[in-house]
């Protein structure tokens, strides 16, 4: 990861409101001849003593079942927005163009649920997810359907041994760069260019 201080988050809470809205995770493990990875919707949990979790589900005997089986560790990494910045918009613009972008990797200890467990991941995430009263609602899936399902995955929880982060917002150029960096942003219109622009937009100084 790149680690530069100045484009880390040091609030924990910020970091944990970050995996919230980003739950798509990448979840990579070791193979046997190369790694292997899945993306997963990931919930996340607080335990009262500050331990992390993280909890979603996987299909039963693919590879990277099979590799998790074999090997604990695992690296979940959780993407936000991001986009091209040209130095352009820089104030003193002879400079070199970048990136900018959100991440946290986690990382941990994966161990697998039994069919209960199971079975109330998918119960907790789909009622999340769709709620309680909708056509898709988990109680209105049948039995018939809900049994097999069951069998052909397998939840898991990941205990966070580790979390790092970059929030890599141009934090390193003057007031007047970060300003023009965002309308510059906005101006290109894309999802990606636009979410950045937000976040740096939060981080500009209060005026008074």
């Amino acid at each position: 990861m790149y680690s530069v201080p100045h484009y880390k988050e040091q609030d924990p809470q910020a970091i944990f409101d970050f995996i919230k809205a980003h739950p798509f995770a990448l979840v990579t493990g070791l193979g046997d001849s190369y790694p292997v990875a899945t993306h997963i919707p990931l919930e996340v949990t607080v335990k009262d003593d500050g331990k992390v979790f993280l909890c979603g589900h996987m299909m039963r005997k693919s590879d990277h079942h099979q590799a998790f089986s074999k090997n604990e560790h695992v690296l979940a990494i959780f993407n936000g927005p991001h986009g091209y910045v040209s130095a352009s918009w820089y104030s003193t613009p002879a400079l070199a163009s970048t990136w900018n972008y959100m991440t946290v990797h986690a990382r941990g200890k994966i161990s697998f649920l039994d069919e209960e467990g199971t079975y109330e991941a998918v119960k907790a995430i789909t009622e999340k997810y769709e709620g309680t009263d909708t056509p898709a609602s988990f109680d209105r899936l049948s039995p018939e359907y809900i049994n097999p399902m069951l069998k052909a995955i397998v939840a898991f929880t990941i205990e966070v041994i580790s979390l790092d982060n970059v929030f890599k917002l141009s934090q390193n150029r003057d007031l007047a760069s970060r300003k023009n960096i965002i309308a510059k942003l906005y101006e290109r219109g894309d999802a990606g260019s636009a979410g950045i622009a937000r976040e740096m937009e939060k981080r500009l100084p209060v005026s008074n």
